[in-house]
């Protein structure tokens, strides 16, 4: 192992990772704060270290986000949980996939929370916690595609 290497698996974690889905032009992650600043550290150095990874590939030079990162604070349980359905659910809501897809969807976690795909960095036990067994977590989700569906079609309507 090298030395860097050994450095960072000694280091406390800077978040844990709940939640995420990777979206064309955006992305959400359902983060806790594990050190000061972490979750502001965690996203800029995704961010920078995707931004070199893509220069590169691509030859090319600068910047590829164009605002800043929004950050929400949680404040209960129930929030918590309904967050990350509303991440789960962020391809289905947008037409890139249907529901019955996102079992097998590589660019969120719900397979993790499925049961279809190992995971080392997602912690699942806060939210499967919540519900009796996976295929609750999974009809939960599925219980508000067309009403997210649905809100998506407004939200631009309603004021900030």
């Amino acid at each position: 192992m090298l030395d860097y290497e050994r450095h960072y698996r000694n280091q406390l974690p800077l978040v844990e990772i709940y939640s995420y889905s990777y979206m064309p032009n955006h992305y959400h992650f359902l983060l806790k704060q594990k050190q000061d600043k972490g979750v502001q550290l965690f996203i800029g150095n995704l961010q920078n270290s995707f931004a070199k990874y893509f220069n590169i590939k691509n030859s090319r030079d600068g910047g590829l986000f164009q605002n800043s990162f929004k950050a929400k604070r949680v404040e209960t349980d129930e929030e918590f949980i309904h967050i990350s359905r509303y991440i789960h659910l962020n391809p289905v809501t947008s037409y890139l996939i249907e529901f019955n897809k996102l079992t097998t969807y590589p660019w969120t976690s719900f397979p993790i929370y499925a049961g279809n795909s190992p995971s080392n960095f997602i912690n699942t036990l806060f939210i499967t916690h919540h519900f009796k067994t996976k295929e609750k977590y999974i009809q939960f989700c599925a219980d508000q595609v067309n009403y997210q569906r649905n809100l998506n079609k407004i939200k631009h309507l309603l004021v900030d």
